[in-house]
């Protein structure tokens, strides 16, 4: 019997042009990779440190038993003087972006809070400049005939509102009871 598709094609190894399907293609492999070293890492035993930057200047990293650990034992049985240089410098080239990232994230937390701060401020001074407004506050021996009939038909309005959303919701239930 014949077979009804290609199934899984090898596909030519060169750079992809299209950007989001570059991007698509980098979540997908870097998160097996990581998967694909973390199984390596339980399975044998072994310690490793990945760092991946995306094609977005993210940085990714995986590491057993963690990323610092893997690099410092790197950095002490490597040779003295080369890896100072090159190694050192990558490592300090991820501690500085992440505290970069981590900086980033913290100033636009305190942004954010600063903005909700200014909109709580502004909602206080709106509730207090209603409150003056608010004539239905005040005890009812204060408010002339034409405040008490308003409030009378307000009152009612709620009163019938009130009883065709209980109505609704009893129906409801008891539709959802009969199935």
């Amino acid at each position: 019997m014949p077979r009804q598709n290609k199934g899984r094609q090898k596909i030519e190894m060169k750079r992809i042009t299209n950007e989001s399907s570059l991007l698509v293609a980098f979540s997908k492999r870097y998160a097996g990779l990581f998967k694909k070293s973390s199984e390596l890492c339980t399975l044998c035993g072994v310690e490793m440190a990945i760092i991946i930057f995306s094609p977005t200047k993210k940085v990714f990293s995986f590491g057993h038993p963690c990323v610092q650990s893997v690099l410092d034992r790197f950095l002490e049985q490597s040779h003295p003087s080369r890896s100072r240089s090159r190694a050192y410098q990558l490592m300090q080239h991820y501690r500085n972006s992440n505290i970069r990232e981590l900086n980033m994230q913290l100033s636009n937390l305190l942004g954010q809070l600063e903005a909700e701060k200014k909109t709580s401020e502004e909602l206080k001074k709106i509730r207090n400049a209603r409150k003056e407004d608010c004539w239905w506050d005040a005890p009812l021996e204060n408010l002339r005939v034409e405040e008490l009939e308003t409030l009378k038909d307000a009152i009612l309005e709620l009163k019938k509102n009130s009883e065709r959303q209980v109505e609704r919701l009893i129906g409801n239930r008891w539709l959802t009871l009969q199935q």
